[in-house]
């Protein structure tokens, strides 16, 4: 089956997004662009990864986002649109095509709705990117991509297995558990990587001869988030229930009493690669 996520989960969990990437990494792929880079946005959905990229690149540079659901794609325009003129730039839409005049460059967005395929989304590229991705895919998929890139690559938010709930539950360990079962489920890509994404993503460009680094990206979800906390209260409920119907619902609604008590901490760890190609 296809996986298909909602516009306002994506606007949910963009503000967290932002705050745990990787600056660094971003920079050192900045550094290694050319004068005007092509960049490609794997998964893009509504340009999250635009917004939190193309002012570290800086300069001028073309985006081209591919994603299966033209709706998100659509929504994209609109919130890079509000979020270019609130940081006093100039945004004008034609077609399938966004222009965002800057101080220090042209920025210019595209789209192109179609499913991933590993294997040519290269293409006259400059640099490949993805957020929130490779956790999806299967390992096959991540071996052809692998296969075929030959520039610059960032993953950034992969998830890797760390949670913690704070204050502990008795329950967490088995609902962890359950929710690291789901992630392996086809996302569209074959049986997802899930947590062992990072780690499978880091040998295989490895052995590949790319150069890679990575650095935690984790979600630091505090007390005041009420809508973050209660959204992944219930994905991960939702996760157990099939197998622990009984314990997951205990769980589900001691956190939400927590939660909106103000007594509820959750980091969600994730990490971001970077992996620069042989020679370059």
């Amino acid at each position: 089956m296809t996986e298909w996520f909602a516009a306002d989960w994506l606007a949910l969990r963009e503000p967290f997004d932002h705050a745990a990437r990787s600056a660094a990494l971003a920079r050192r792929l900045a550094d290694r662009l050319p004068r005007r880079p092509r960049v490609v946005d794997l998964g893009a959905g509504s340009g999250s990864l635009f917004r939190f990229l193309a002012p570290i690149i800086g300069r001028g540079h073309d985006w081209i986002l591919l994603d299966a659901d033209g709706a998100l794609l659509d929504d994209a325009f609109g919130r890079t649109s509000a979020w270019a003129r609130r940081q006093g730039f100039a945004a004008t839409a034609s077609g399938d095509e966004l222009l965002v005049s800057t101080p220090r460059g042209l920025w210019r967005m595209q789209v192109s709705q179609r499913m991933l395929e590993a294997g040519d989304v290269h293409r006259g590229a400059d640099a490949i990117v993805c957020s929130a991705l490779l956790d999806l895919v299967s390992a096959a998929w991540l071996g052809r991509m692998c296969d075929t890139l030959t520039v610059p690559f960032l993953a950034c938010l992969t998830v890797d297995g760390r949670q913690a709930w704070r204050p502990h539950h008795p329950y967490d360990a088995l609902v962890r558990s359950a929710f690291r079962r789901d992630m392996r489920r086809n996302k569209g890509f074959g049986p997802a990587l899930g947590m062992a994404a990072p780690s499978v993503a880091l040998r295989s460009l490895a052995e590949r001869g790319f150069t890679t680094a990575s650095a935690p990206s984790d979600w630091r979800i505090p007390r005041t988030a009420l809508g973050m906390q209660r959204a992944l209260i219930d994905g991960a409920a939702d996760a157990a229930r099939p197998a622990h119907s009984a314990a997951a619902t205990t769980w589900q609604e001691m956190r939400l009493r927590q939660a909106l008590r103000g007594r509820l901490a959750i980091t969600i760890g994730h990490r971001d690669i970077l992996a620069l190609p042989p020679g370059g």
